[in-house]
């Protein structure tokens, strides 16, 4: 059974992609605002780890408005991460009506894993890359040289990591959407896995600190994502020829 797929022009592609944006801002407005009434209690979980390593490190305020534009900024970090499955679902909703019928069913799931797969890169990065990260880098002292570090920069350095590892570990739903726009098949993976290991140890080595420890502890959560792409991106596929030959 077909669907009715109603032709949008240009212009109403670029409306309708407009307000998926607008959308999906105010989502993280209304998440940042919800996440300023909690600040305290984020920047208290955020800078615990500081509190683990085994050199001594002060975090300071550098600039008279420095503590009001960590706050707020710190607030829009959260609200994004609070609004991602609103931003996931205007995203969907604005190629759904390009794929398939079952691959469009797939919004709820795709919303789920969405969500789960970026908190879990999160995490990953919250409990073992920040303290790697930490102590590595406090480690390189020198004499009476103290590590007093502004509170702004330390929060730009480990939410970069943290969403950056989140993006990462994005890698098998991006495959699944790259694979039902026909972007991407499992067969050009499998080609590409040595290059792909290649990059994915660069990115590990740029991504942690400069010591083969971290750079392996970050691997292989890549590779081990790697390789549950292409089997998303096979089942796709299949999913695919299976709708063709049943319309034919």
């Amino acid at each position: 059974m077909t669907k009715d797929i109603v032709e949008m022009g240009f212009l109403d592609h670029l409306e309708e992609f407009r307000w998926r944006i607008i959308k999906s801002i105010a989502a993280i407005v209304i998440g940042a605002i919800i996440s300023f009434v909690f600040i305290d209690k984020i920047m208290e979980i955020l800078v615990a780890p500081t509190l683990k390593i085994s050199d001594q490190f002060t975090l300071q305020v550098l600039k008279v408005q420095g503590m009001f534009m960590v706050k707020w900024g710190l607030a829009f970090v959260s609200g994004f991460v609070l609004g991602l499955p609103i931003i996931t679902y205007q995203l969907w909703k604005f190629i759904a009506p390009g794929l398939y019928g079952t691959e469009a069913r797939y919004i709820l799931p795709i919303i789920i894993f969405t969500y789960v797969a970026f908190l879990c890169g999160i995490l990953f990065a919250y409990f073992v890359l920040i303290p790697f990260s930490l102590n590595f880098f406090t480690s390189m002292g020198y004499g009476d040289v103290q590590n007093n570090i502004s509170i702004n920069y330390y929060f730009s350095f480990i939410t970069w990591l943290m969403l950056g590892a989140g993006v990462i570990f994005e890698m098998p739903i991006v495959s699944f959407i790259l694979s039902s726009v026909g972007i991407l098949t499992p067969k050009f993976l499998r080609i590409y896995r040595r290059h792909a290991i290649v990059g994915i140890m660069l990115l590990s080595a740029f991504i942690t600190p400069p010591d083969p420890v971290s750079m392996i502890i970050m691997t292989f959560p890549l590779i081990i994502l790697y390789e549950i792409s292409i089997l998303v991106s096979a089942g796709v596929n299949r999913a695919k020829r299976k709708n063709e030959d049943e319309l034919n």
